[in-house]
């Protein structure tokens, strides 16, 4: 799929869907003259979707759908037309500032998908499930379980610093670990005001729900870890790579060939460099801001480890300090090759398999 340059090479007609949460709204396109030859808005069911099919049907021509969302709310749609060997493309949904000045039209916004499909020079195919959407939904909540106990233990420090000084006696000299098992174990006094009473309440609180939510977070990564390494352990191999990272890389790569080579999956990272060139000057590039942040993020992670405890990389961090680049650039640089060899492990394992 990938591999095609012009969608209207091979297919008559493109049906492109602008998906919601109850409904998904779709026009069937010629992919010759771009004319729109139907339009249909069914509910996001299953139902909907056989409806769906059924109105396509009267098109009895070679077809490809252009569907936003595949990930989202397009997603019980995508996995309908999948199941039935429809030939599917992804569109990421666009922004609110590019629908026409902020002006919404759903019928118009399908017709939209399916001429961006079809001017696209490279085509995507959606996300896998099986493994993959499990590890998705897996990460997706032990982020949350993270995001919970982190806010919960900065509202332990900031409530300490503020505690009356019977209860923040109790906490001098501590770290923030130390603070939260000591807030867990503290116990109300009938003596105490009604100020210690309430603050002594919150800190309890909030301790064991740090506590809880660090606990959800750990059971979670045993989840992910036992899947990757009933499917890709090969990638727990590469020094640096964690079962978090191992299952954010395989969520952002997916299946091979969906990522068509390795400096799209840079791109893909926002790992890419972006020239920044200005006059004499064309050596210089900027920090790429763009792409899959939670892939960027996890890359970044095996350059770190990888400088603080790999000996090669602390080798080649050293010669290009020497030849003058500063920390942020060998950073950048470094989190590009692991980009190019986590590509290419993931695709020729693939294939191996």
């Amino acid at each position: 799929m990938n591999s095609l340059t012009d969608l209207r090479e091979v297919v008559d007609v493109v049906i492109g869907v602008d998906t919601h949460v109850h409904t998904h709204s779709a026009a069937v396109l010629d992919s010759a003259t771009g004319g729109v030859l139907g339009e249909i808005t069914v509910a996001a069911t299953a139902a909907g979707y056989a409806e769906l099919v059924e109105f396509a049907n009267n098109y009895p021509m070679l077809r490809a759908w252009a569907i936003e969302g595949t990930g989202g709310h397009g997603a019980g749609l995508s996995r309908h037309l999948l199941e039935s060997s429809e030939l599917v493309v992804e569109l990421d949904r666009p922004k609110r500032s590019a629908r026409r000045n902020g002006a919404k039209s759903d019928p118009l916004d399908a017709i939209r998908a399916a001429r961006e499909a079809m001017a696209r020079p490279r085509l995507g195919t959606p996300r896998s499930g099986g493994e993959r959407q499990a590890l998705s939904v897996l990460l997706t909540a032990r982020r949350s379980a993270i995001n919970a106990s982190t806010e919960a233990q900065l509202q332990v420090f900031s409530l300490v610093i503020a505690a009356p000084e019977p209860i923040r006696v109790r906490f001098r000299g501590q770290k923030l670990a130390a603070m939260l098992n000591t807030a867990a174990k503290l116990r109300v006094h009938s003596a105490w005001d009604v100020e210690t009473t309430s603050t002594v309440v919150a800190l309890r609180t909030l301790a064991r729900r740090a506590h809880a939510m660090l606990k959800e977070a750990r059971e979670l990564q045993k989840a992910i870890l036992a899947i990757i390494r009933g499917w890709r352990p090969d990638l727990l191999e590469e020094f640096g790579v964690g079962p978090i990272v191992a299952a954010t890389v395989l969520c952002a790569w997916s299946h091979p060939g969906r990522v068509h080579s390795e400096a799209a999956f840079a791109m893909l990272a926002g790992v890419a460099p972006i020239p920044a060139n200005s006059g004499q000057v064309t050596t210089r590039y900027r920090l790429n801001r763009y792409g899959d942040r939670h892939l960027n993020t996890a890359l970044h992670t095996v350059v770190q480890v990888r400088i603080q405890y790999q000996p090669a990389t602390r080798d080649y961090v050293a010669r290009r300090t020497a030849e003058g680049k500063t920390s942020r650039e060998i950073k950048r640089c470094l989190a590009r090759y692991v980009a190019r060899d986590l590509y290419r492990l993931l695709e020729s394992g693939a294939a191996a398999a």
